[in-house]
C-alpha cells in the first residue's frame, strides 16, 4: 500500500514540475505584451559604441490606458511625434517596434496622447 502511494505521490510531483516548468518558460520566453509609444527626440541618449547608437526612455500604454517606461535601443534617431507600437517580452525588453497612425492606436492610448 505504502509503494502505491509513493507512486501516486510521485506521478503528481512529476505533473507539477512540468507544469511549472512550462509555465516559467512561457513567461520568459513566448509572453509578449504590446505597448504604444509617442516619439520625443528631447529624450534620447546617444550611445559611444555599437550598432544600437540611439536609446530612448519613453512612456508608454498598453492597449488599456495603462503607463509603463520602456527603454529601447535604435540604429537611426526616430522621426518626432512618430506614434510606435512596441512588441515588449518580459526578459527581452522590446523586441521589435513600428510606426503606425494615430487613427491605429486603441482608444485608450489616443486618449492619452489628445
Amino acid at each position: 500500500m505504502d509503494n502505491i502511494k509513493e507512486k501516486v505521490f510521485a506521478g503528481i510531483g512529476i505533473i507539477l514540475a512540468i507544469i511549472g516548468f512550462y509555465l516559467v518558460f512561457w513567461l520568459l520566453f513566448y509572453q509578449n505584451s504590446t505597448y504604444y509609444t509617442k516619439i520625443d527626440n528631447d529624450k534620447v541618449e546617444l550611445l559611444d559604441t555599437g550598432d544600437m547608437r540611439y536609446e530612448y526612455t519613453l512612456e508608454a500604454y498598453n492597449k488599456n490606458g495603462k503607463e509603463k517606461e520602456i527603454t529601447f535601443k535604435t540604429s537611426r534617431e526616430l522621426k518626432e511625434d512618430a506614434y510606435l507600437e512596441l512588441e515588449v517580452m518580459l526578459t527581452r525588453g522590446v523586441k521589435s517596434w513600428q510606426e503606425v497612425q494615430f487613427d491605429k492606436l486603441p482608444g485608450k492610448v489616443q486618449e492619452k496622447y489628445q
